[in-house]
């Protein structure tokens, strides 16, 4: 009897290319090309990430960098560089600026270690926990947590991560619960809600916002240069070149986009 390999078998005992069959070959042969490319990262060097949020207070930036430091002291491990964002934990990669490059940090220098104090501090979110430690095991290194809780390769360490991610989410759940009640209360006495945009600064009532003087004219400054035809990236470029201060550590296309997307310049200023 004729055996068809990778094919099926006509009537007439002819064998005929499966296209099922080849098309799963082929993409398991280049799933196992691309893991053999990825080059693990060097053990004793590490990229240092801190996250901190307005709505969690226990764990300052001060205390994760001391707890990151003193962890590379004691295991031997060199930094290799050091990166920070004030943001939720919840927050979708595409704002994770910071984290991003981060990770970008390892591949460039060859850093097998993103080291974060505590492994809340990746996120509040399991998925995107998931997701960030998928994005570290393709730039060779993995995560590692100052803590030591969930630290290691074994079935015990990745049940013990997956609990962890998922109480943090919990605990995420309950911050903004507790959050959506505080501010249903200042609605209710005529208190303002929410950040303050990019531009304005908040009046002395605690509730009218006033334009700012200086990011007024970093407003108008992009503006221009948007019409003088300039692409994104180029003011992006642009405005951390010149040390024009942004609301983070550093201007970010995105952060360009929103600025010409919903504010306008104003000509009543505040002064700071």
């Amino acid at each position: 009897m004729r055996v068809c390999k990778n094919s099926v078998q006509e009537g007439n005992g002819s064998c005929i290319l499966n296209p099922l069959r080849v098309e799963s070959k082929n993409r398991l042969n280049h799933n196992s090309r691309a893991a053999m490319k990825i080059s693990l990262g060097d053990s004793t060097k590490a990229v240092l990430f801190i996250r901190v949020s307005t709505e969690e207070q226990h764990l300052g930036p001060k205390a994760q960098k001391d707890a990151i430091e003193r962890w590379c002291q004691f295991n031997g491990v060199s930094p290799v560089a050091t990166f920070q964002e004030s943001i939720s934990g919840g927050a979708g990669l595409e704002h994770r600026h910071e984290l991003m490059a981060a990770i970008d940090c390892m591949k460039t220098s060859g850093a097998g270690i993103l080291l974060v104090a505590k492994r809340d501090r990746l996120a509040r979110d399991s998925m995107l926990a998931a997701m960030i430690e998928r994005l570290v095991e393709r730039a060779g290194g993995r995560v590692v947590s100052a803590d030591g809780v969930g630290n290691g390769t074994g079935p015990e360490a990745q049940l013990m991560r997956g609990m962890i991610d998922l109480f943090a989410q919990y605990e995420r759940a309950l911050i903004r619960s507790r959050t959506t009640a505080a501010m249903a209360v200042k609605r209710s006495k005529g208190e303002r809600v929410g950040g303050i945009p990019f531009g304005y600064c908040m009046h002395n009532d605690g509730v009218t916002l006033l334009p700012h003087e200086t990011e007024q004219e970093t407003i108008q400054t992009i503006a221009n240069l948007r019409n003088s035809g300039m692409t994104l990236k180029a003011i992006t470029e642009k405005l951390n070149s010149d040390g024009i201060p942004s609301r983070g550590s550093r201007w970010h296309v995105t952060s360009v986009v929103n600025v010409l997307q919903k504010f306008k310049p104003q000509n009543t200023r505040c002064s700071m």
